[in-house]
């Protein structure tokens, strides 16, 4: 077998040993057993949430065990059509081979990237927020070009885009933005996209000068319907207020808007939909899943990536500058990926630069660490 081949086989086999040891391969087939064994009890879905998030786990577990024992065989396959054919000296039958095993080692990785999802609110949907920095109407078009760049993102992935409330700018883009995105891992995917976004580029408002904009991200898992999050009545300011939104297919123009304050974090969340009854659960929901965030990364000592350490939209705090002008590049400031395909970055492409950062956690570093070292 070639060294390269030989290469490709061992980084193949190197990915199926991270697999199995985030799924626990050698308990996976018990645990298969068990949750089958669950569903069959006729006394389930009397309790609609728990046995909703039991099929969950259970296809969760069983779509990885399936993914390592596919790669696995087909490892062993290619491997095996490999040594016939330098036996039989069959060329075609060896370049067929070494093919299929270059792009199983794409796919490998891929899944090694996604067995690093497995935080205990990766699998969740996700609540994402945009807000424009500094910058006025510059950071505010910038605000619509990263919300344009987000919805792309997730719908090529097929998840749902829920629109909860938006702020549209004084004379061009948004001043806030605020999502539901709901489909498998949407929140361990989308949680490294927290921080502030640098833009340059020349002006498109007929200034004609090179200017520098500010946006900033926040991304929260949806909470479960099981997970407990007390809030206290006292410690909440309900508003209602008229949407400034545009109406249309994008914000509904109502009297009926909501703002809930949380006194002791700071945390302001809003919903903009049709009936102000939805809206105070929206809104509570997003709540209690920013304070769950808070809490998630408090045991995980994320302290770098907590709400109060987010930093302002501005200089000095930025994750990921996106340059247009003089030359075209989006540069990740934490894991150094970067690339010149700007438009297809704005247009969604991302995955690189989430899997970039994924790839930090398989290292044990913390952004704090990777942006020292950089």
């Amino acid at each position: 077998m070639r060294a390269e081949t030989q290469n490709t086989v061992e980084q193949i086999r190197k990915s199926l040993t991270l697999l199995g040891q985030r799924m626990d391969l050698e308990t996976a087939p018990h645990r298969i057993e068990e949750f089958n064994a669950m569903i069959e009890d006729p006394t389930l879905w009397d309790d609609q949430a728990r046995a909703q998030k039991l099929m969950r786990d259970r296809q969760q577990l069983m779509d990885k065990f399936e993914t390592y024992n596919r790669i696995k065989q087909d490892l062993e396959d290619n491997v095996e059509l490999i040594e016939m054919g330098e036996m039989e000296d069959d060329e075609e039958v060896v370049s067929e081979a070494e093919a299929s095993l270059a792009a199983l080692k794409e796919t490998a990785a891929s899944k090694e990237l996604e067995a690093l999802l497995d935080g205990e609110a990766d699998a969740n949907d996700t609540f994402l927020e945009i807000n424009a920095g500094a910058g006025g109407t510059e950071a505010c078009d910038w605000a619509s070009m990263l919300q344009r760049m987000y919805v792309r993102w997730a719908e090529k992935r097929g998840y749902e885009v829920e629109l909860q409330s938006e702020e549209p700018g004084a004379e061009a883009g948004i001043k806030s933005c605020a999502y539901k995105i709901s489909g498998p891992n949407a929140y361990g995917w989308l949680k490294s996209e927290s921080g502030v976004h640098r833009l340059v580029r020349i002006s498109p408002f007929g200034k004609g000068t090179r200017e520098t904009s500010f946006a900033s991200v926040w991304v929260y898992p949806v909470v479960d319907d099981n997970i407990e999050i007390e809030v206290n009545p006292a410690d909440i300011r309900i508003d209602t207020f008229r949407s400034s939104g545009a109406g249309g297919q994008h914000v509904n123009t109502t009297d009926s808007a909501v703002r809930i304050t949380h006194h002791p974090t700071g945390i302001v969340v809003t919903s903009s939909e049709k009936s102000q009854h939805q809206n105070r659960d929206i809104a509570m929901k997003a709540l209690k899943s920013r304070l769950y965030q808070m809490e998630l990364e408090k045991r995980t000592a994320a302290i770098n990536e907590a709400h109060e350490n987010k930093g302002s939209a501005g200089w000095g705090n930025q994750i990921r500058s996106y340059v247009l002008q003089p030359y075209q590049m989006v540069k990740d400031l934490r894991t150094q990926y970067e690339t010149s395909d700007t438009q297809g970055v704005l247009d969604g492409d991302l995955d690189g630069f989430m899997a970039a950062t994924l790839a930090l956690g398989l290292e044990g570093k913390s952004r704090a660490d990777a942006q020292a070292e950089n």
